[in-house]
């Protein structure tokens, strides 16, 4: 019988992370929440100032970024706090003091952009060859002058930052429906009780073996959607509307474009991925069903059945220590810099990895500037787990690598590139198990470790992005967003790439509902993007070993200091050509096809 879902206080300590790390007491946190709250006018002191000269420019820029560092990490602590336990009403609260604080000074400090946008053509080209200090800024400057035909006036662009706070409304009211209010049903199979969740759903039940327990634990997750299907919807709605209005007032030709444009990616690209990886995987993809469904020895294959193991019974349980020490002897290709950062992640609690009611569901690395990185999952023994925490400590040694090498301003790149360090972890902990031996019964269970993980990123995100694309087009035509909307079109996405491989339901349709993406502009198609310039430089690195993996570690340290194009041209791929889209493609579709062949050897 399956155990109960703990509250966050019945989870061992040992499963959590340390947020002392940022703050001993929640006095310090709520005193430092106040001197930054105070801290404003280092920064004010500057208003109506930046023409006069490049220093003062430059000590304005220098001092923003000063009080930002902490702000974030105030705000960091407190939307941790959040995530391990979103029912906790002392949570809830802080969240909402750090939000009022971050939004002020949000507010606040939008002269610094409309200054410079007001300043006289040709200003700051000369204030940075005027003061070479300022050489640190010249990417986000330039950045920023690239939006000077979508800027409103200053007093506008303040009220739009003042309102923040209610921008964000959308995002909240979605996560305390899922993570506070939401309930299922428990399920009884074979005389054992199951309780559901959202954690225990998609970290167990969903990759579980058994059919009967997977697809009943599906129908009382389902049940639980449904019921919040048209508040979700109104949450979502919601959001899309916002960024649409956005977009007009801006006066950007669409809200795609408006998104885009702080990814440094072109329409021509963000296409690129979603057509071509949808139209050229979709056969494997259905072939990869149909062997599915052969090997489970179903007759019909369901949305639900999709992450069930092929293999079970060569699939040993694994515990998250056996994990960490899997995934560093993986990352130990990346040399000593890197692998210090992992060991630390694994040795100071910087993983919480507790199953608890009311902790935010899937995964996630929060890396503040000047801390070190927090990462967040449920942790059930499989294998799927150990390659999700190697994904997440992907971002974390990317990010941590970037802040030690690049000031602030430079340190996170755009979010089109932000996937692909993470994505390569993957893959190198593929690789390395699939050194462990030649025994055949290991690569197709490597191999079928490697379809999860393109799975997630070239499938379920994928298919997030097209919905994003059809429900944006939808917004722009003026026409409404409703549950029933969200359902067929999520419907629509589903059948056109699963065609007649998969049996769909009503259920399936409620899959929009899941993710929180949706709420985070145009993310999902990114980590599509990601696993492409991974895959790439993977197969480059088999080919040139060493050299290949120095040039990969010098992109980790560029951080943003480059476009996500030049990015990944040092790294030796042309993100800009489809090429490299369809290399990945075929190398899903050949791991597929050596599937298909070792288990027809087998029968």
């Amino acid at each position: 019988m399956s155990e109960k879902v703990l509250t966050r206080a019945e989870v061992p300590e040992s499963s959590t992370w340390n947020l002392e790390h940022l703050f001993l007491t929640e006095e310090d946190w709520a005193a430092e929440l106040e001197a930054v709250r105070q801290s404003a006018g280092e920064v004010t002191k500057f208003k109506g100032r930046l023409g006069e000269s490049a220093s003062v420019l430059l000590d304005c820029l220098n001092a923003h970024e000063s009080v930002i560092e902490r702000a974030r990490k105030v705000g960091t602590y407190a939307h941790l706090r959040q995530t391990e336990d979103g029912t906790n009403p002392d949570n809830q609260a802080r969240s909402a003091k750090s939000g009022d604080v971050l939004t002020t000074l949000s507010s606040e400090f939008t002269f610094i952009d409309s200054e410079i946008l007001e300043l006289e053509d040709g200003t700051i080209e000369r204030y940075l060859r005027e003061e070479p200090e300022l050489a640190v800024f010249e990417r986000s400057l330039k950045l920023l002058l690239g939006r000077k035909p979508y800027s409103l006036s200053p007093e506008t662009e303040k009220v739009l930052a003042s309102l923040s706070e209610v921008h964000g409304a959308p995002y909240r009211v979605y996560l305390r429906g899922k993570l506070a209010d939401m309930t299922f049903d428990d399920v009884t199979v074979d005389g054992s009780e199951y309780p559901v969740s959202f954690a225990t759903y998609e970290t167990d039940y969903e990759m579980n073996p058994d059919t009967e327990l997977r697809r009943s634990s599906f129908a009382s997750f389902s049940r639980g959607l449904h019921a919040y299907r048209n508040t979700f919807a109104e949450a979502y709605a919601a959001e899309v509307k916002r960024q649409v209005v956005m977009s007009r007032t801006r006066g950007y030709e669409s809200v795609t474009d408006m998104l885009l444009q702080p990814q440094q990616v072109t329409q021509e690209m963000y296409a690129a991925i979603l057509d071509t990886i949808q139209s050229e995987l979709a056969p494997h993809m259905r072939k990869y069903a149909e062997l599915k469904k052969k090997v489970l020895g179903l007759d019909t294959l369901y949305y639900c059945d999709l992450k069930a193991p092929l293999d079970p019974e060569y699939s040993p349980s694994i515990t998250y220590e056996e994990a960490c020490r899997t995934i560093q002897d993986a990352l130990g290709v990346l040399g000593e810099e890197y692998g210090e950062i992992v060991e630390a992640a694994f040795t100071q609690r910087w993983v919480d990895h507790a199953s608890n009611v009311g902790k935010s569901t899937g995964a996630f690395c929060s890396s503040t500037y000047g801390s070190h990185s927090y990462i967040l999952m449920s942790w059930s023994d499989n294998m799927r787990g150990a390659f999700t925490l190697a994904h997440e400590v992907g971002h974390a040694g990317h990010l941590m690598l970037a802040a030690r090498y690049q000031q602030m301003v430079n340190s996170r790149p755009s979010m089109y590139f932000i996937e692909a360090p993470s994505t390569m972890n993957e893959l190198l902990l593929a690789e390395h198990l699939r050194s462990q031996s030649e025994d055949k019964r290991l690569r197709r269970w490597v191999i079928m470790q490697l379809l999860n993980t393109y799975y997630h990123n070239f499938i379920t995100h994928l298919l997030e992005g097209e919905l994003q694309r059809r429900v944006y087009d939808r917004a722009m035509n003026d026409q409404a967003i409703t549950a029933k909307v969200l359902g067929d079109l999520k419907g629509d996405v589903l059948s056109s790439f699963w065609g007649d491989a998969l049996e769909l339901t009503e259920d399936a349709k409620l899959t929009w509902m899941r993710q929180p993406h949706y709420y985070m502009g145009l993310y999902p198609y990114t980590y599509s993007a990601g696993l492409t310039l991974s895959t790439n430089v993977m197969q480059i690195i088999r080919e040139e070993g060493q050299p290949a993996v120095d040039r990969w570690l010098e992109v980790l340290k560029a951080g943003g200091s480059k476009t996500p194009l030049e990015l990944a041209k040092m790294a030796g791929v042309d993100m800009s050509d489809p090429a490299a889209i369809r290399k990945a493609v075929e190398y899903v579709g050949s791991l597929v096809g050596e599937l298909c062949e070792l288990f027809e050897e087998e029968a």
